[in-house]
């Protein structure tokens, strides 16, 4: 078994046609998406706890890999003189997104087919606040200076910028530590992790030094943890969560930490069983980082 992360020639190629490990047009996980946005907001403190919720000196906000649209969607109907726009590398999705928007008689916000890997295509000083979810699972190490670097030139002086990512999950779990472990090397091996080894993932340590890399100043954070403990009111939301992603991720793990698929179900099934035990015990840790675009 081979431990460099290049040179996979041979490997299942359903995700080249994007960069996601996961197929963001399916079904199961547009609704996973919309479900997890939710879930995350609440754990977090709101929309914009770093802020108190107040948005009264922000206009228009850019909404990067926004999936389908739950976090936009949510923004433009507690902000009506906000202008959100949402950009997805994913046709079904975009559509999607804009099909919820006008199901609910949003007009301040819109979904647009973009790429974050490339240049955005807004023009300088665009929006007053970026916004952006979970980019791991889309993200090259080597991608991420040159996204944040493009965030900083369409983000006005004196704008912000706020990112979300995770780090694996701490459980009682035998099972669920062995997808964790699985799922931390599959990203290793393809690049998209800043461990230094594949035991982790890495991200939330290194978002900081990220963004004053590309010229964002005044990083700072809060971090914030899911419980979803057996009897503790996220239980019923992780489970669902972690029932439905593991599934969309099975191929992606298998092909890049070389499980076998039959290996992979059993762990899985195990692991759905014993989160719904007694004494089954989670925690999820998160990381909201933040920054200005402010003279150094």
């Amino acid at each position: 078994m081979s431990d460099g992360r290049a040179g996979h020639g041979s490997r299942p190629c359903w995700w080249k046609q994007g960069t996601y490990v996961i197929e963001a047009d399916d079904a199961a996980e547009l609704a996973r998406a919309m479900q997890l946005e939710q879930l995350i907001t609440r754990q977090m403190g709101g929309l914009f706890p770093e802020r108190g919720g107040d948005l009264s000196a922000v206009q228009t906000i850019l909404d990067i890999a926004c999936g389908p649209g739950g976090w936009a969607l949510a923004v433009a109907y507690a902000y009506p003189h906000v202008t959100v726009v949402g950009i997805d590398n994913s046709r079904a999705v975009v559509e999607y997104a804009q099909a919820q928007a006008w199901s609910r008689g949003l007009g301040n916000v819109e979904f647009v087919l973009m790429d974050a890997l490339h240049p955005l295509d807004f023009p300088d000083d665009a929006f007053d606040l970026v916004n952006a979810r979970f980019l791991m699972g889309m993200m090259p190490v080597s991608a991420w200076l040159p996204l944040l670097r493009e965030c900083r030139r369409v983000t006005r002086p004196g704008g912000s910028i706020r990112l979300t990512e995770a780090e694996l999950c701490l459980t009682t779990s035998p099972a669920f530590e062995q997808l964790s472990a699985w799922l931390a090397r599959a990203f290793w091996r393809k690049g998209y992790s800043f461990s230094p080894d594949g035991r982790t993932l890495g991200i939330t340590a290194v978002l900081g030094q990220l963004l004053r890399s590309a010229g964002w100043r005044n990083v700072a954070y809060r971090p914030f943890v899911v419980d979803f403990s057996t009897g503790a009111p996220a239980h019923t939301g992780g489970y669902q969560h972690f029932m439905v992603f593991w599934r969309l991720v099975q191929e992606f793990v298998c092909a890049w930490a070389e499980v076998p698929t039959e290996t992979f179900e059993r762990c899985y099934q195990q692991a759905m069983a014993e989160l719904l035990l007694d004494e089954f015990c989670g925690l999820w840790f998160h990381l909201l980082t933040w920054a200005e675009n402010a003279p150094a």
